[in-house]
């Protein structure tokens, strides 16, 4: 796999809370240029960059983050809100006090809100896998195939830990067949990233590696 297959796969992201125009820019900019999947920016900057890429990339933003405990009725407004400013896809935080309260059922009936606000568009859904056990990553599984969200995702980026080749190929195993993995966190190499790849992710949530291909002389080389 050469690394203009691999970026096709990455949401390419800067969500940091000194995030500016014109870094939200560059990071438009780059997700045109190098054809990422779609660019995951704050809620905040939606409605600029929507009119700024002129349907020439997907935008992506976060709701219910990075925390997860805002209420439901707060999440599907952010849902609501990012999707009429020109949001295509939806990344949502769980709320993981209730996962472990073993609210099962209130966590499903959030997902589905939130997946009924977001109509037609991708909805993903973040566990936060490194606070999470592994009973409790795979009956996340359960619920967000049962939910009906597009995606599981591994991490928001702003806990204890990202990403992991274990987390990635646990939930490729129990997640529903109707259900993608974006793997997401501490993802800083290519090498890395195809590995993701190989074990069952199908997006990726990084800024790291369209950084190393502006940073490349052989950028559209194989690896």
């Amino acid at each position: 796999m050469n690394r203009d297959e691999v970026l096709k796969h990455v949401d390419h992201t800067l969500l940091t809370q000194t995030a500016t125009w014109e870094e939200i820019k560059e990071i438009l900019d780059d997700g045109i240029k190098y054809s990422t999947a779609s660019a995951c920016i704050p809620a905040a900057y939606v409605k600029q960059s929507a009119e700024y890429v002129e349907g020439k990339l997907p935008i992506c933003t976060v709701i219910g983050f990075p925390n997860g405990y805002s209420t439901t009725a707060v999440k599907v407004f952010e849902t609501k809100d990012a999707i009429e400013n020109g949001a295509s896809e939806i990344d949502m935080v769980i709320n993981i006090g209730m996962l472990k309260d073993k609210r099962y059922q209130d966590v499903e009936a959030e997902i589905r809100q939130i997946k009924e606000a977001c109509g037609e568009k991708i909805l993903k859904v973040i566990i936060e896998t490194c606070l999470l056990t592994e009973d409790e990553k795979i009956k996340m599984c359960e619920i967000v195939t049962k939910a009906g969200a597009d995606y599981i995702k591994t991490s928001t980026g702003f806990s204890t830990a990202g990403a992991t080749f274990e987390d990635v190929d646990l939930m490729r195993k129990h997640v529903g067949e109707n259900v993608k993995v974006k793997a997401a966190g501490g993802i800083s190499s290519f090498d890395d990233a195809e590995e993701f790849i190989r074990l069952g992710a199908e997006r990726l949530g990084t800024s790291r590696l369209v950084k190393i291909m502006k940073n490349s002389p052989d950028a559209g080389a194989g690896y």
